[in-house]
């Protein structure tokens, strides 16, 4: 079996909120709002990054996005009010934290391998 994407879906309780809040995370607006309750960011060619307003199922989503410099990334995330907890070690090489969105949902910055 193949696979031509992957799209990692938060569900979230109130998609304005949201979407406000993945704007500051990701530093745009949505590249597509293909219909009520759902926004799309493209974060590379083949991976996007979807909220979808879905109370029952809000605050359970662990999403994970590779970044090539962690402390620069959570330094940008800072400026635009997001803070992190720890940055934590990582097997081989790797550090990451995480954020939370409003709904409580996960979003781990990892950098692997270290940058030197």
């Amino acid at each position: 079996m193949n696979f031509s994407m992957v799209l990692a879906v938060a569900p979230v309780t109130d998609i304005g909120t949201s979407v406000s809040w993945y704007e500051r995370l990701l530093d745009r607006q949505p590249d597509a709002r293909p219909m009520p309750g759902l926004a799309d960011w493209h974060v590379s060619a083949n991976a996007w990054v979807q909220v979808f307003e879905s109370p029952e199922h809000a605050g359970s989503t662990l999403l994970n996005l590779v970044v090539p410099d962690l402390d620069a990334a959570l330094e940008e995330l800072a400026e635009r009010g997001i803070e992190a907890g720890d940055v934590q070690e990582g097997g081989r090489r790797s550090r990451f934290a995480a954020v939370h969105d409003p709904d409580g949902n996960r979003v781990t910055l990892i950098e692997n391998p270290v940058a030197s």
